[in-house]
């Protein structure tokens, strides 16, 4: 695919950089509160069990294997005692590496190589499986430390043993309220899908459309992850074909054109013929004085689907939807692409594991620039006088997002966070300090405000976590309260500062080739599912495998799109071809959805 054949605007190389936008508020998380419960749980267990065998210097080892209590909690349970497991592994791997390179030797070059050697392959191992917040960053953060922690070759299979029973308690708290509400997760993604769908039928846009694509797309994958069909998630799918039907109905009123020209001309001439295909298939809009009122008895309204938001994400029984049209064909087509994944599922996925950790990737270069970052921004701490420089190799890995542009924000959120937190930590020392209880509680107290904070704005949560890691330092023994605190502002404002000159430099231009790449398989996408809505008799799961592919082909294209738009030094980026390429899909959406019956077709006499 080449740039000649798209209408493009050349961005500039280097972009503005925002200084209010990323340090605004948002609106908490709706599920706060379960990593935040979670991660005290798996703390206090092994933290009370050392103070009451009087080893609270052991607690850096355990808090490896706490802190695992954070990850998996938007999962399914099936899949999140999987994904757990394999975080328990990963740090425990970590863990092995840092402390044994800390035994072996003390030279403060060495470890700040191997420290930053880890971050870029965390951060690459993260970002390839996809696992979700808080992503590589705990890794970082205790391997860091661990490496600088005082060892003797013979104390690691101890010290290991703690992190694998601390880890083992972060799994039973972490899968163990599937005892309590089985369908707990695929309750709130379903949750999360409708209310989506109402703020898009409310306030069609490009923006609403794509959160409610991608909450959608969200919620079939957590019903498929989390296994055989039960009573409640049966009810859960057609609550989530409700969503999609609200959907694909707004996608009926979709423009055609791109800034008012139509979509394919100049040189998108075949998007064009496309665009022709899909407007014989569905319509175009509704005439509401003759069709409104039987598309909306097809299809359930906003205030519906937030009553049944609210419902499903309470603790009472999922409310029971009135069947859909097409409802049927649809859990056919769930129950189809099922069983293909019992087959071929963990294959698929260790192939995508593969395909982002090859050559070419576009991961590679986040990882090169954290490995350049962490490394220079230790050795930088390390020349002025720093003495364990972890926290700024933790401060430069900490940056790294998906481009320049959402790096700088974060390099801002994290440095005035820690410069705001070490000022509680000035402040709750002398309490801390009254005994051993007083410490622990307030390792407790801001490990939960951290998490119930992180999710408005990450410098927010980052004024709990950083007393919180310096406290961890207080469990080995007392420390001089302004040597702690200088030397965190300083490796803060140089990991900062270091980190972010390092994205600068290294460039990530394979992001308009994941763009590109992106950009195919939507076309390919929807020329497969313009095949299977022409076929005189398509079989219902055809049907339906056919336009969740394509969804999913579409929230790629946007999170491909929003990435390479923040990144620097890329080649022209094809806005318009981007444009008509969700436009056209969106359309052939409602025109398979029409297909199926998930929402009626409007007259003939009403189509403009």
């Amino acid at each position: 695919m080449s740039d000649s054949t798209m209408r493009t605007r050349q961005p500039s190389s280097v972009r503005r950089l925002p200084l209010v936008g990323p340090l605004r508020l948002a609106r908490p998380s709706d599920m706060w509160f379960k990593p935040a419960l979670s991660v005290v749980a798996a703390s206090a267990v092994p933290n009370l069990a050392l103070f009451a065998v009087g080893r609270l210097d052991l607690v850096m080892y355990t808090m490896a294997g706490s802190l695992c209590a954070l990850y998996g909690h938007s999962l399914p349970y099936a899949r999140r005692a999987r994904t757990v497991a394999g975080v328990v592994v990963g740090m425990l791997i970590g863990m092995a590496i840092a402390l044994v390179t800390a035994s072996l030797t003390d030279s403060t070059a060495v470890l700040i190589a191997v420290g930053a050697l880890l971050a870029a392959g965390q951060k690459v191992l993260c970002d390839a499986t996809r696992i979700g917040p808080p992503g590589p960053v705990i890794f970082t953060f205790v391997t860091s430390a661990a490496l600088f922690a005082p060892q003797h070759l013979g104390q690691v299979p101890g010290h290991l043993a703690l992190t694998v029973a601390a880890g083992a308690v972060s799994w039973l708290v972490t899968v163990g309220p599937a005892l309590l509400r089985r369908e707990g997760p695929e309750r709130r993604a379903t949750a999360r899908a409708l209310t989506a769908a109402a703020a898009y039928a409310d306030d069609p846009g490009h923006r609403t459309r794509h959160a409610a694509a991608a909450a959608v797309h969200t919620a079939w994958q957590t019903l498929l992850a989390a296994g055989r069909p039960t009573p409640v998630r049966r009810e859960l799918e057609r609550l989530v074909v409700h969503a999609e039907a609200a959907l694909a109905r707004g996608a009926l009123g979709a423009h055609p054109g791109v800034h008012g020209r139509p979509v394919g001309d100049a040189h998108g001439g075949g998007h064009a013929r496309t665009a022709d295909r899909d407007s014989k298939l569905a319509p175009t809009a509704v005439d509401t004085r003759t069709g409104g009122h039987e598309l909306e008895a097809c299809v359930a309204g906003p205030d519906r689907l937030r009553a049944w938001a609210r419902q499903t994400r309470a603790r009472g029984p999922v409310p029971t939807p009135p069947p859909a049209p097409g409802t049927a064909e649809e859990l056919f087509g769930i129950d189809a692409e099922r069983a293909a994944r019992r087959t071929a599922g963990r294959r698929d996925a260790r192939r995508a594991v593969l395909r982002a950790l090859a050559p070419g990737s576009p991961l590679l270069p986040i990882a090169a620039r954290a490995l350049i970052g962490c490394a220079l921004a230790g050795y930088v701490s390390m020349a002025v006088g720093v003495g364990r420089p972890y926290w700024a190799i933790v401060t430069a890995a900490s940056l790294y997002q998906a481009n320049v542009t959402l790096s700088w924000n974060r390099a801002l959120q994290r440095t005035l966070g820690n410069l705001l937190g070490v000022l509680v930590f000035a402040a709750v020392l002398p309490v801390s300090r009254t005994s051993s209880l007083a410490l622990i509680g307030c390792c407790l107290f801001f490990n939960f405000a951290a998490e119930a904070l992180i999710t408005r704005n990450y410098w927010l949560g980052s004024i709990a976590v950083t007393p919180m890691a310096l406290l961890v330092l207080e469990f080995g023994g007392p420390h001089p309260a302004g040597e702690l605190i200088g030397d965190r502002v300083l490796d803060t404002v140089i990991g900062a500062a270091v980190g972010i000159l390092a994205a600068m430099a290294v460039t990530n231009r394979r992001a308009t080739g994941r763009l590109e790449r992106a950009l195919a398989a939507t076309d390919r996408a929807r020329a497969h599912a313009v095949h299977v809505i022409a076929a005189p008799a398509p079989a219902p799961a055809a049907l339906d495998a056919a336009r969740r592919g394509l969804t999913g082909s579409l929230v790629e294209l946007r999170e491909a799109g929003d990435t390479a738009a923040g990144e620097w030094w890329q080649r022209a980026l094809p806005e318009e071809h981007i444009l008509a390429a969700e436009q056209a899909g969106h359309r052939t959406l409602a025109a398979t959805a029409t297909r199926q019956g998930l929402i009626a077709p409007a007259p003939e006499n009403g189509a403009v």
